[in-house]
């Protein structure tokens, strides 16, 4: 098999070959059709989470086949469709996974972090944290759905009932759940980078009530802003945006720090929320309404060996959705 490879923070990943891996109990070896390149791919890259075991290979937005299934595995059948997501493995016995939350799980295991991940040829995943994909017909599509729509859609549901979402940082999550505001019938309001037109001409394509530089006041007070860059100064400007007893809700695993801001912008009580990973109800509730509502991802497709021109891409902001590597 081939991988592109971490093995230094900081570092470009190196092309390797290396042994087809045999999947244990309990694991399938699954054929990388298509891996997204997500934001937290770049956060791991560039050392800016939390150390994790080195060498691995990034990558946890990842669609393929299933090749191989390792004992005690019934499904899913060999040669069938799967996703693989960030969320690889929980230990199943902590009190959060006691009380259904399993993103909070005390020893998890993640997908491209702490196991390796879908910038390769073949990977080897927990069968119970895959989900089916067989209604998918195209797994370049699909592959930004796996995180960027996971967790866009676990962010919006910590909104509520909110009838106008605020999106700041217009990216691979914010395009899709966009999508999904549109026909649950909200309005949604874009928010990107000053002077970001490309950004902000998508976020109206796809129906945005009003699009600006996050630095803008919109045209109307918010119910709820989801904020999926990682820049913490955008929190105090989301909480100026959002009605007395609204929620700000940060979809990313990392965020520069929060500046001071003044109590009164937290008062009246607003809300400021963050989200941890996903549950594996997250995605079945996702997947299934993913079709339904006719989302559709905007992608650009860089070969696996490409890897290092993807992360530079993204962290330019030279494309608008979603990166994905095709072996």
């Amino acid at each position: 098999m081939k991988a592109m490879v971490l093995h230094a923070y900081g570092e470009a990943l190196r092309p390797e070959e290396r042994p087809l891996p045999v999947p244990g109990p309990g694991e399938i070896r699954v054929r990388v059709e298509a891996c997204a390149v997500c934001r937290t791919d770049l956060h791991l890259v560039d050392g800016e989470l939390p150390p994790g075991p080195l060498p691995v290979v990034p990558g946890h937005e990842i669609v393929g086949i299933v090749e191989a299934r390792g004992p005690g595995v019934a499904a899913p059948a060999i040669g069938a469709r799967v996703g693989v997501p960030w969320l690889g493995h929980t230990c199943g016995a902590c009190p959060y996974c006691a009380m259904q939350r399993e993103n909070l799980c005390d020893a998890p295991l993640f997908t491209g972090y702490t196991r390796d991940g879908g910038f390769a040829t073949h990977v080897v995943a927990d069968a119970a944290y895959c989900f089916p994909l067989d209604s998918f017909p195209d797994p370049v599509a699909a592959a930004p759905l796996m995180c960027a729509g996971l967790i866009g859609w676990r962010t919006l549901k910590m909104a509520g009932e909110a009838r106008r979402v605020g999106i700041y940082g217009f990216g691979a999550a914010a395009h899709l759940i966009a999508q999904l505001c549109r026909w649950q019938g909200r309005d949604f309001y874009a928010f990107t980078r000053a002077g970001d037109t490309g950004a902000q001409d998508l976020a109206l394509s796809l129906g945005a009530r009003w699009a600006g530089g996050s630095g803008q006041a919109p045209p109307e007070e918010l119910d709820a802003a989801l904020i999926f860059a990682p820049v913490g100064a955008l929190v105090p400007l989301a909480l100026r945006a959002v009605r007395k007893g609204g929620r700000v809700v940060c979809g990313g695993i990392h965020m520069s720090d929060i500046p001071q801001f003044p109590y009164s912008l937290l008062w009246e009580e607003r809300q400021l929320l963050s989200v941890a990973n996903l549950t594996r109800a997250d995605a079945l509730e996702f997947l299934e309404l993913a079709p339904r509502a006719g989302i559709v991802a905007t992608t650009t497709t860089y070969a696996l060996e490409d890897a290092n021109a993807a992360l530079a891409d993204l962290r330019a902001g030279r494309f608008h959705g979603a990166a994905v590597l095709v072996p």
